[in-house]
């Protein structure tokens, strides 16, 4: 497979310095199987290999996997290659079959196996639609010139992979979601994630969510939803982009918001950092000093110690100076703030409001 040239490949963040390879959204995939499909279909003849446009400029080439023509019918498949990030759908296989559509219908889409469906508003497609979002619609569009054909996206084993993403809990059931705004996938990218979030929040509003919880992970997220008994799709999976999840908030409210994380990363966040990841941000252990009234806190290695040393009263005013990081960064929009601090166990230690 040719990769496009789009400047120099980012560089992995370990002492090995190699680039790390770029690789293709499903919604590339999912395009260069249709073009391909409707080509055999309109000429007998399927595009092998079948270069697309990508929508910010440039071209992108793939082999086929698998072809297969029929009686007013053809199936076109390519296997994703998601270059060197950690994506789940890396190596599925992306299918399109493609048929003629009644006259004057255009290109309608359908959702095979494993590709899901949209279930709660708040998407950038309705409800009850195949989750092929906005920008992989117009580039299957253009890559059959808006014939009037049906095209029906499948991933086989879609629906086992949706279960390690947001898809069952933004209501989109049954599978995969066909994603991308620009058709790369690039290595470790913060903006799939953010991207997630957002929709995350899209999705709570559009359900009347009132009251939803942003965790840093899985034990935070455990401990606030048994605390405030909240449903799945008020519950946002922030990883370590508090930032990014509390920028969207204040141009996209919800009456009352509570974040929940552990002692280091509310520390990262108390003492300002927007991006919590080990890799970008540390605990200033001279500021947390300060905050506790304890120069023996200055010489501590980890958190955990700084917090065993401080005792308990550490992680409140931690609690204390998050939520009120937070309200300043919410500038000024009607979100009743919340920050909760939870141990290892799941145990909530500290828990502030303004």
């Amino acid at each position: 497979m040719r990769r496009a040239a789009f400047g120099s490949m980012i560089r992995r963040m370990s002492s090995s310095d190699e680039p790390l390879r770029f690789g293709w959204t499903t919604g590339a995939c999912a395009t260069a199987a249709t073009r391909s499909a409707h080509r055999a279909l309109v000429t007998g003849r399927f595009l092998d290999p079948v270069d697309i446009e990508l929508p910010r400029g440039g071209t992108a080439r793939f082999d086929l996997a698998t072809a297969t023509l029929g009686e007013g019918v053809a199936t076109a498949g390519i296997v994703k290659d998601a270059g060197d990030d950690p994506d789940v759908t890396h190596g599925a296989l992306i299918l399109a079959t493609v048929r003629p559509g009644p006259a004057s219908s255009g290109t309608i889409f359908r959702a095979g196996e494993g590709v899901g469906i949209v279930t709660r508003p708040g998407l950038p497609v309705p409800v009850g639609e195949p989750a092929i979002n906005p920008v992989p619609r117009a580039m299957m569009r253009a890559a059959v010139d808006d014939a009037d054909v049906v095209v029906e996206i499948a991933i086989p084993g879609g629906a086992e992979l949706a279960k390690k993403t947001w898809n069952p809990r933004l209501g989109i059931e049954g599978g995969l979601s066909i994603l991308g705004t620009t058709g790369i996938v690039r290595p470790f990218s913060c903006s799939a994630w953010i991207a997630s979030i957002h929709r995350g929040i899209d999705v709570a509003r559009a359900s009347g969510v009132r009251h939803a919880a942003a965790s840093t992970g899985a034990t935070s997220e455990a401990a606030v939803k048994a605390l405030h008994g909240l449903p799945d799709h008020a519950l946002l999976d922030m990883g370590d982009f508090i930032g990014g999840t509390l920028k969207y908030l204040r141009r996209h409210p919800i009456e009352r918001l509570t974040l929940a994380g552990g002692f280091a990363k509310l520390t990262k966040f108390a003492q300002g950092a927007l991006d919590l990841h080990s890799g970008r941000s540390r605990v200033d252990f001279a500021l947390l000093a300060v905050m506790a009234g304890d120069p023996r806190l200055i010489a501590c290695n980890t958190a955990m110690q700084a917090l065993d040393v401080a005792g308990p009263a550490l992680a409140q005013q931690v609690a204390e100076a998050a939520c009120l990081r937070a309200v300043e960064l919410l500038d000024g929009a009607a979100i009743a703030v919340e920050v909760i601090i939870v141990d290892r166990c799941g145990i909530v230690v500290a828990r502030a409001a303004p």
